[in-house]
């Protein structure tokens, strides 16, 4: 996994971040998800690096990137705090521009990279994603029942408690429920997966980068709405699999929220990167190649 690639950790001033990069050419930086590692893109990042130095990065209190002490209004796993981090990351890479992927919190993370640093960002490509605070705004309960953990991790000491009692039983990581995982998560990649989830330090602050969604990034997009826009030409991805379509007008939010947005399908689940790589490499390389 990762062949060629170098493996580093990058203090930004704030957090210690863990990245791998290999390849020549114009800077892309990848973000994951949760409960994931940047370990998500192995399977396509060998590929784009054929073409791009290719950064996949932890987010800040995920996998082995450092856990800052948070505070009362949890700015510290804020978007605008990870944002920071990316941006610092590409600086001493030698990147002052660049193209950035975010899938699930990594795509939060990368548009607020986008309105935060926009002299930065060259191009923006999301997976399955809307604004955190359009998604917060906008909360249906049909949307509460089926994105339950939204909810659930910004509730105060109680999830990280629960979860710790047995963090395979609630990530389906564990040897007993792997049977039970779709057979395009390789093992190398759960067992990455599993080993950070079994770190109480990555639980608690990865549920505090969600107590931050619901509460500092809302109000940074609530501030944000109708003032800054996404400049750089955009790319969002939607999984036919995935569900959030099913709760929110996808197009019609980021027409709001960017001046040159472009929509694709994926036929594929959540976990596009994983399941569907081939599909997904093409729709990243054709967006961050065009002209």
């Amino acid at each position: 996994m990762f062949e060629g690639f170098q493996l580093s950790m990058i203090d930004t001033g704030e957090a210690v971040i863990r990245v791998r990069y290999a390849g020549h050419g114009p800077g892309l930086l990848l973000l994951h998800g949760h409960p994931q590692t940047h370990v998500m893109w192995h399977k396509i990042a060998p590929r784009l690096a054929q073409h791009f130095t290719v950064v996949a990065a932890n987010l800040r209190g995920y996998g082995e990137s450092s856990k800052p002490p948070t505070t009362p209004d949890h700015e510290p796993y804020s978007k605008r705090a990870m944002a920071r981090d990316q941006v610092e990351v590409m600086r001493q890479l030698g990147f002052e521009q660049f193209s950035v992927a975010g899938h699930d919190r990594g795509g939060y993370c990368a548009y607020r990279i986008a309105l935060d640093h926009p002299q930065r960002v060259s191009r923006l490509a999301l997976f399955d994603n809307i604004p955190i605070g359009e998604a917060f705004r906008r909360t249906t309960r049909e949307f509460a029942l089926g994105w339950y953990h939204w909810f659930f991790f910004a509730q105060p000491d109680l999830p990280g408690r629960l979860i710790l009692e047995n963090p395979d039983n609630f990530y389906r990581w564990g040897k007993r429920m792997r049977a039970e995982l779709p057979a395009y998560f390789t093992p190398e990649a759960v067992e990455d997966y599993r080993r950070c989830v079994y770190n109480p330090d990555t639980i608690c602050a990865m549920i505090e980068e969600y107590r931050a969604g619901a509460t500092y990034d809302f109000a940074l997009d609530k501030a944000d709405l109708g003032k800054k826009r996404i400049s750089c030409p955009m790319l969002v991805l939607t999984c036919l699999k995935d569900d959030l379509k099913d709760y929110f007008d996808i197009e019609a939010i980021w027409r709001e929220w960017a001046d040159d947005v472009r929509f694709e399908s994926l036929d594929a689940g959540h976990c596009a990167a994983e399941e569907r790589p081939e599909e997904t490499y093409r729709a990243l390389f054709t967006f961050f190649t065009a002209p």
